[in-house]
């Protein structure tokens, strides 16, 4: 249960009552084997283009990925860890529900984005990106603009609607994340961080990990998420203690779900003998090293989120996820939540359907946008 609790990195998503791997599994028939191969962007993205910026001293490139000709831009923030490619299923579902124009972009040391100085996460200096980026793909008139982020980039998307880098913006969407509850959770994130695998033998080993651990419960999400969230390591490791790690984090899932031990360890053994042969992946950011910048992301979010002057939408992973600025304002009619249950904290990812009607409907209602012909 302690491990559900920060699954999906600086997540602040309690334990459901019942425990939250019901339903991570996705168990399927008798001698169907699951497809962890990933998925190409060009799948539900139209483009992807590389924008630079600059900074004070240097020249910073963004990855951002796009789709749509017409209609407000849907400016999209991913969470701590993950990439623009976690929105990529969302995007395919949002773009075939409204008029809009999707651009989702990897935050500064994440996916493959490049900037001279990586260690600077502060939510001040990732608001002023955001900013950056909108003026370089629009210049002194920028189109209407919807801000939706997840996570560590719902709170981004807070401070950069706060600080009024966004001329345009129309409204603000923030999913799953709220101050009281992730202040809690960063307590032990660094537990958190640490028991993951700090490698995998594969890009196939990751997604069946994100998978199997519940990060991820839409496979097909996983598939083309976790290709943002991983690189190949620059020097081949071949020591067998890292291959030992890769695969026991994945029989550790094989066993909670009850098949044979001895096909286990037969698995595990071919595990180490091919990672000895292959690349090894790991993470593209290490999160750990940016806990001095935690606090900042969530302190005082509630406040600064109810201060924002236009439409506000939270989306949550359950209920008892209201601290009492949010609830006071919930009561006060001052922004529209909707509680999406049977979903991890990755809620775009596990149910894009869900979040894209929510959406769908948040700004329509809004006069933001049209239904596509013949929808709903």
């Amino acid at each position: 249960m302690e491990k559900q609790l920060h699954l999906n990195l600086l997540a602040s998503r309690p334990p459901m009552a019942g425990g939250l791997q019901s339903g991570a599994k996705m168990r399927m028939g008798p001698g169907r084997k699951r497809d962890f191969s990933p998925l190409p962007w060009s799948q539900y993205f139209e483009t992807m283009e590389d924008v630079e910026v600059e900074n004070e001293n240097s020249k910073d490139t963004f990855r951002l990925y796009g789709s749509g000709a017409h209609g407000p831009v849907l400016l999209l923030l991913h969470g701590g860890g993950h990439s623009a490619l976690s929105w990529a299923v969302f995007t395919g579902v949002i773009c075939s529900r409204i008029n809009c124009r999707v651009v989702a972009m990897d935050l500064r040391a994440h996916g493959d984005t490049k900037v001279k100085n990586s260690e600077d996460l502060s939510a001040e200096t990732m608001a002023k990106d955001v900013g950056k980026v909108v003026e370089a793909l629009y210049g002194e008139n920028p189109p209407p603009i919807m801000m939706i982020g997840h996570s560590m980039g719902g709170a981004i998307a807070v401070h950069t609607a706060a600080a009024n880098h966004i001329p345009s913006l129309l409204g603000l969407c923030v999913i799953d994340v709220v101050e009281g509850t992730a202040m809690d959770a960063l307590n032990s994130m660094q537990n958190f961080l640490r028991s993951r695998p700090k490698t995998f033998k594969s890009v196939e080993n990751a997604i069946e990990w994100s998978v199997k651990s519940g990060q991820i419960r839409n496979i097909e999400s996983a598939r083309v998420s976790m290709v943002g969230q991983v690189k190949k390591c620059e020097e081949p490791m071949v020591s067998p203690g890292i291959s030992k790690s890769i695969s026991e984090g994945i029989i550790e899932e094989e066993e909670e779900d009850e098949e044979g031990s001895e096909s286990n360890h037969k698995r595990k053994k071919e595990d180490d003998q091919e990672a000895k042969k292959e690349s090894v992946y790991t993470w593209r950011i290490e999160l750990s090293k940016t806990e001095k910048y935690w606090d900042g992301w969530f302190r005082g979010l509630s406040s600064l989120f109810l201060s924002c002057p236009v439409p506000k939408l939270l989306l949550l992973a359950g209920i008892d996820r209201l601290d009492k600025d949010l609830t006071i304002g919930q009561m006060q009619g001052k922004f529209q939540m909707q509680v999406l249950p049977q979903c991890g904290h990755a809620v775009h990812e596990d149910a894009p359907e869900k979040v894209a009607d929510a959406l769908a409907t948040f700004m329509v209602r809004h006069k933001f946008t049209q239904f596509k012909e013949g929808f709903p």
